[in-house]
């Protein structure tokens, strides 16, 4: 009887997706140059990590610069869950066959054969394909299960552990293989601290919110609201961003939530439109329990002043405009 026993690599069903630019992307000056210096760090073999907050477009920001390169796609969500089999690959268990040859009948041979199946996931398939590979959230997942990248990013080798008794252990990586990174700050809940290792790999771009301009195309895009509801809506949310906790602040995510209700109701973002008012209420008071007064929450108050003084300050400049268009006529 003979046996062998080997390593069989099986490639894992990561479909990778291949993106295209949305008609609905807002591209203002802004975001056309977040979008070229990331893609110039990419260009030069560097990973690219977008940090900010929530509602800052780091996700539609990633996808955006991975269209461009025109590779297709694998994308990853962090998660606390994760360990680095999750990135790389792992053990699947045995293939075992077994060969009986009896072609002569006094003689009886056996062969057997023990093959241990690895399957890659999706980090290796990234590697080994080169494709951009979007790690969302990457700081969601322990830093441990991430130390698998810092050869990669480093020394463009992505370790096997697994293998290494059945082959070199180590994946080179393809020359074409790129990664966009994107975090929320450590203060947030479910984010780890990320080690210093493999921050020192990437280079961030960190985001805030977008500019006034930007907001507003991003809302007439979307909501298809128009350019005075948009101005209207932007203000009012860009103001309550001074207004509590930092982690809190209404992010373009409200901005649009108001403007797609407007939208589908067929209201208008005014003072003499009730649905207005209370859409606001609803979907700005996100920060109840975080600013009070003897107990008592600010907001309420704070949202109708601020609704107050925005739509007084458009009315006051669309009446200066008609008067000045009408001396322009005389």
């Amino acid at each position: 009887m003979n046996g062998t026993a080997t390593a069989v690599r099986l490639s894992a069903r990561v479909e990778p997706v291949m993106p295209e630019a949305s008609q609905e992307f807002v591209a203002t000056p802004y975001i056309a140059g977040l979008a070229e210096r990331a893609l110039a760090y990419l260009d030069a073999g560097y990973a690219v990590h977008f940090a900010g907050p929530p509602g800052t477009g780091k996700t539609t920001l990633a996808f955006h610069v991975a269209a461009k390169r025109g590779r297709p796609v694998i994308l990853i969500y962090g998660d606390d869950e994760f360990g680095s089999s999750d990135l790389v690959g792992k053990d699947t268990g045995y293939r075992k066959s077994t060969v009986v040859d009896n072609y002569i009948h006094s003689v009886l041979k056996t062969e057997e054969n023990v093959n241990t199946c690895w399957v890659d996931n999706r980090l290796t398939t990234a590697c080994q394909n080169g494709y951009t590979l979007i790690y969302d959230e990457f700081n969601r997942s322990r830093p441990e299960a991430n130390n698998a990248l810092l050869s990669v990013l480093e020394e463009k080798l992505l370790n096997l552990p697994s293998l290494r008794w059945y082959g070199p252990g180590y994946l080179e990586v393809n020359p074409d293989f790129r990664v966009i990174f994107t975090s929320n700050p450590e203060e947030y809940a479910g984010v780890h601290r990320t080690q210093d290792a493999l921050l020192d790999r990437l280079i961030t771009i960190n985001l805030g919110h977008f500019d006034r301009e930007t907001e507003i195309r991003v809302l007439m895009a979307k909501s298809g609201s128009s350019r005075l509801d948009a101005e209207v809506i932007v203000d009012v949310v860009r103001e309550l961003r001074t207004v509590g906790v930092n982690n809190h602040r209404p992010t373009i995510r409200a901005a649009l939530a108001i403007a797609t209700i407007l939208t589908r109701q067929h209201a208008r973002a005014s003072l003499d439109d009730d649905i207005f008012s209370s859409v606001c209420h609803d979907v700005l008071n996100i920060d109840t329990a975080k600013v009070t007064v003897d107990g008592r929450s600010l907001m309420p108050q704070k949202i109708e002043e601020v609704i107050q003084r925005v739509c007084g300050s458009m009315l006051e400049r669309k009446e200066t405009h008609c008067r000045s268009a009408a001396k322009t006529k005389e």
